[in-house]
């Protein structure tokens, strides 16, 4: 939870590395809360089956597309690449997949074109 936080509250410091455990921890956490309030929107019956969305799922997809972009820059940064590389996200399949090879990449050793390597922070 406290990378999670963590991440939040650089919501939208797109320069800097993010380490593989700050991209991940806030993966997982978004992930849980998502689902969380999926479940709530059927159980509640804000879904809308004609638009595939729910409100609460919906307005928390909204709230944190700032702070994930920013956290997937910073992951981007941590190896080396552009930020702009989130943008092969729209490549249907092999963008998906290049990003995640991305994701699970170890960071560059030492000091890189976008700063220093992160300290490292309790979980």
């Amino acid at each position: 939870m406290n990378w999670f936080l963590q991440a939040l509250q650089k919501y939208a410091t797109f320069s800097g590395r993010a380490r593989r455990s700050e991209y991940w921890y806030f993966f997982l956490m978004y992930l849980l809360i998502f689902v969380l309030l999926a479940i709530v929107d059927g159980i509640t019956g804000s879904f809308s089956a004609k638009s595939g969305v729910g409100l609460l799922s919906g307005v928390f997809a909204l709230a944190m597309l700032l702070p994930s972009l920013a956290v997937g820059v910073r992951r981007l940064h941590d190896i080396s690449r552009s930020g702009w590389w989130l943008l092969i996200a729209f490549v249907p399949l092999i963008g998906g997949i290049v990003l995640l090879l991305f994701a699970v990449k170890v960071g560059t050793p030492g000091d890189n074109e976008y700063g220093a390597v992160p300290e490292l922070e309790a979980a």
